[in-house]
């Protein structure tokens, strides 16, 4: 009965088409590949960075812009109201930083 058992079980991932061994070897790598994804998660790439970075800095300009009319609505005679030039920049949708 064995001999006729041992070619059998030898022909089995033949027959199989292999499937027994790629389950082995998901099985084997799932945990690697878990941990990568969590790493991928859990890290921020640089183009996400520059993303974040410039929505920052577009809002944070807005800001600025918008309590420099509050200010030179109530205080014209201020410094930093005259001439625009000496701001440097404007705060406005379209991006164009420069006057």
């Amino acid at each position: 009965m064995r001999r006729f058992l041992m070619p059998f079980v030898a022909a089995l991932p033949l027959l199989s088409g292999g499937c027994i061994a790629k389950t082995m070897v998901d099985v084997v790598t799932l945990p690697v590949k878990a941990g990568a994804q969590a790493a991928d998660w859990a890290t921020t790439s640089q183009d996400e960075s520059d993303r974040n970075y410039g929505r920052k800095m577009r809002e944070k300009e807005a800001r600025e812009g918008k309590e420099l009319r509050k200010l030179c609505k109530k205080h014209p005679e201020d410094e930093r109201c005259r001439g625009s030039a000496n701001n440097g920049f404007r705060a406005d949708p379209g991006g164009n930083r420069y006057n």
